[in-house]
């Protein structure tokens, strides 16, 4: 099958820059790209209708780390990489918002709460002895004590306690991506749908693609943006990592306003207006949720249910609406990969599930890289 003069000429002939993927990392590159050079001819290949990750599936948590999650974290990384990664989620949290604003995304600066069951007593006294060692840490990059004790209980059953981040917000995911799509296109970045990248081949004058198993695309660089399935392309430590998310129906008289974290951030919820999404539980099967089928399974919902009827929502009439699930890119190191992987390729991968956070930073740097 060939292209049409027309297709060649306007919509993909020859590019100067083809990326792969259209979630936050794939449209912050070409962004950047743009900006830095507008003569550039740049195309994004998306295998989906939609950013097909977790890109448009994730919860918009704006943040960077529960206390839980970071002291999780030293087990195996030191204090100066761990308060760098902190760092760098939230510049990449601020440039999200200057990129596209507040408004757009409704930014909202509601805090970030974990919550502590009673057999997880000895972790919640360790996180209290930390507190105040890691807030003076994390006072230069933050202006002051980013955790502290949460006095309020939201309506729990069954929890011991409960620690506030001040500085983690939250995001409408669905009204992000829109304005990152809209945009990437009025810079005169182009993106194609349904357009599944089967194979790649560096040639002498750049990288050819194979497209959905019968078209041909030539380009002078090639940027890898799939994250959770980059594993097809690169052989780098980056895995796949199925999260699973429901969401209720609306509940009147909602008592939670915020985000939420849970066992050292495997359970995750927030409030959607009068709406509580929930997701997480990967935990409960790490080698089954190694995968890139995108399907819910009755375990793990099964799991979301119970601790929504028994901890979050207890004494309260609900009904789940609907539920799904995105992939993630996460490894044994929680850096992104942003590297040279061939002649002419680029990575850009591994966002650990904290894409929101580190999306558009990991672009803007794989932008710089392209443009050397």
């Amino acid at each position: 099958m060939n292209f049409s003069y027309w297709e060649n000429k306007e919509l993909i002939g020859e590019n100067d820059v083809v990326i792969i993927g259209s979630g936050i990392t794939g449209l912050s590159t070409a962004i950047h790209l743009k900006r830095k050079s507008p003569s550039l001819k740049v195309l994004i290949l998306e295998r989906g209708i939609l950013p097909w990750g977790a890109s448009t599936k994730n919860a918009g948590f704006a943040c960077f780390g529960s206390l839980g999650e970071v002291l999780d974290d030293l087990q195996n990384t030191s204090l100066d990489e761990i308060v760098r990664l902190i760092e760098s989620r939230n510049a990449g949290l601020n440039a999200l918002i200057k990129l596209l604003g507040e408004d757009a995304i409704d930014f909202q600066l509601n805090g970030g709460f974990e919550l502590f069951r009673p057999n997880q007593k000895e972790e919640y006294i360790a996180c209290l002895d930390r507190m105040d060692d890691l807030n003076n840490v994390l006072r230069k990059e933050f202006g002051g004590s980013v955790y502290s004790k949460e006095e309020r209980n939201f309506g729990f059953e069954g929890v011991i306690g409960i620690i506030k981040n001040q500085y983690e917000g939250q995001v409408d995911t669905g009204k992000m991506m829109k304005a990152y799509l809209d945009l990437a296109r009025r810079e005169g970045v182009n993106i194609i749908n349904g357009a599944e990248v089967t194979q790649y081949s560096s040639t002498e004058s750049g990288v050819e693609l194979e497209i959905n198993n019968n078209l041909t695309i030539k380009t002078g660089k090639l940027v890898i943006c799939s994250n959770g399935f980059a594993k097809q392309f690169l052989n780098e430590d980056v895995e796949p990592a199925r999260a699973q998310v429901l969401i209720t129906k609306p509940i009147p008289n909602l008592p939670l306003k915020g985000t939420f974290h849970y066992d050292k951030g495997y359970y995750y919820f927030r409030n959607i207006h009068n709406r509580v999404l929930f997701g997480g539980g990967r935990n409960l099967d790490f080698k089954g949720e190694n995968t890139t089928e995108m399907e819910c399974t009755e375990q793990v919902i099964n799991k979301l249910k119970d601790i929504l009827s028994n901890v979050i929502l207890p004494n309260t009439n609900y009904e789940v609406d609907y539920h799904w699930a995105g992939i993630m890119g996460v490894g044994d190191n929680k850096e992104p990969i942003i590297k040279e992987v061939g002649n002419n390729i680029l990575c850009a991968v591994r966002l650990g599930g904290m894409g929101v956070a580190l999306g558009t930073m990991v672009g803007k740097e794989a932008a710089k890289k392209v443009i050397g």
